[in-house]
């Protein structure tokens, strides 16, 4: 088990991992939490729920909290960066459904609700999966006291 943890931890990013952790983990706490508790202009979990039914995720109730619950706690886990791999990989995945299921039909451009942000946002959490959490960062606090 500690190997593991210390795998999960292990990071060499240094600071260019926080400045990319902290932003992108704020946009992804923030949409989630308009999905699962309607704050900033959301529709909460009923809401999302339903949207995501009628674009053919179902069951939306879970398809929402399973997007919601990923981008809030994956987007707080980034900002302290504890468990950034596993949590960049729940993130990277949650592009990639909303990419392929809501806007890859629509093209590139945000102008026209497409997949440029989502695709933006899917990159800076590969970069993450691969780079680990780096400078600030609870994993690297963990990985310093795994290998002490």
């Amino acid at each position: 088990m500690k190997t593991l943890i210390a795998k999960l931890t292990s990071t060499n990013a240094g600071w260019s991992a926080l400045a990319l952790r902290i932003p992108v983990g704020i946009i992804f706490a923030a949409h989630g939490a308009q999905k699962l508790f309607g704050w900033y202009g959301g529709y909460g979990l009923q809401g999302t729920a339903g949207w995501m039914d009628s674009i053919g995720l179902s069951p939306g109730i879970l398809m929402a909290f399973l997007a919601g619950a990923a981008e809030f706690f994956g987007g707080l886990a980034l900002i302290i960066g504890l468990l950034t791999r596993p949590a960049a990989a729940a993130l990277a995945v949650a592009m990639l459904v909303a990419i392929f299921a809501v806007h890859f039909q629509h093209g590139l451009f945000m102008s026209n609700n497409g997949y440029e942000f989502g695709l933006a946002l899917l990159a800076a959490s590969v970069s993450l999966l691969f780079s680990g959490a780096g400078k600030l960062s609870v994993d690297e606090r963990l990985a310093k006291k795994l290998n002490s």
